[in-house]
């Protein structure tokens, strides 16, 4: 039986300032139970800690999505911001729950927070949750946008060797040439010689001969004697065929926002496949 406690808050939308209540500890664990016994109680389900971490922040980032909801149905702000400005979605993607980032999506949560920091897109991206990052995108992502520690979430995608959200964000539109500090996501994948990754951006009109900083390219960064240096070599020795050419300028033309068009062209299916790299 839990013991009654003082949960009161404040009135307004922030909540009121705890170090960590009960009902974070429930929100945290999936407590279900204890969770609804609480907010029966009169717990604030904003309730804050000196961080400025929710209980919802809590239940997004266990993956927890029956708590989640009886929090926001008990009036838990989806857009609360933490001390570092990440909201229950930024939890959300990184704890890789589907269940949480439905839930908040279809109550109102900014797709893109303004942050300067990581992203939903960039958590869910930094930790290889592919069907997460294709939920995003769908629901609005900007798959450009930079944070200031990792970059473009297609950066992220390269330096961790994630190929599948890689081919996500590439075939959503991404910018395989985007920099961060003149290195683009060639360089990082090659650093890490990620030969499946490198596969993806070549295909996708990463630019081989691009310099970094130091003034390498891509190819330089590479281990030697390693199946990602090998495949550059070749690549750097090959003019790209006409077909895939056209595929490029293609894409290129129609532009980020409306790829998701081109499969209704009335083009020979095995045309269209190709565009749109099926």
């Amino acid at each position: 039986m839990l013991k009654r406690h003082n949960l009161m808050c404040v009135t307004g939308d922030m909540g009121s300032w705890a170090d960590r209540s009960p009902l974070h500890d429930a929100a945290c664990y999936g407590r279900v139970l204890a969770l609804k016994t609480l907010l029966d109680q009169g717990a604030c389900a904003n309730l804050s800690t000196i961080d400025s971490v929710t209980p919802l922040h809590e239940a997004c980032l266990g993956g927890h999505a029956v708590c989640a909801k009886m929090l926001i149905s008990a009036g838990a702000q989806v857009n609360a911001r933490n001390i570092d400005g990440s909201t229950p979605l930024c939890d959300a993607c990184s704890r890789g729950s589907v269940s949480c980032i439905n839930l908040l999506l279809s109550h109102g949560a900014e797709v893109n927070p303004s942050l300067i920091t990581a992203s939903p897109l960039h958590e869910a991206v930094l930790r290889g949750h592919q069907e997460c990052v294709d939920i995003l995108i769908e629901n609005g992502a900007r798959i450009e946008h930079t944070d200031c520690h990792h970059g473009t979430p297609l950066h992220v995608a390269c330096v961790r060797g994630h190929v599948d959200c890689a081919k996500s964000l590439l075939l959503a539109g991404a910018n395989p040439n985007a920099t961060k500090n003149h290195e683009t996501p060639l360089h990082y994948a090659a650093q890490n010689n990620y030969t499946a990754v490198i596969q993806v951006l070549v295909e996708h009109g990463a630019n081989i001969t691009a310099l970094n900083q130091n003034g390498k390219r891509a190819l330089h960064l590479t281990a030697e004697d390693s199946e990602a240096r090998q495949l550059l070599f070749y690549v750097e020795g090959h003019v790209e065929s006409l077909k895939q050419l056209c595929r490029l300028t293609i894409r290129q033309s129609v532009g980020a926002g409306r790829l998701e068009y081109l499969s209704s062209l009335k083009l020979p299916d095995l045309m269209l496949n190709f565009l749109c790299h099926r």
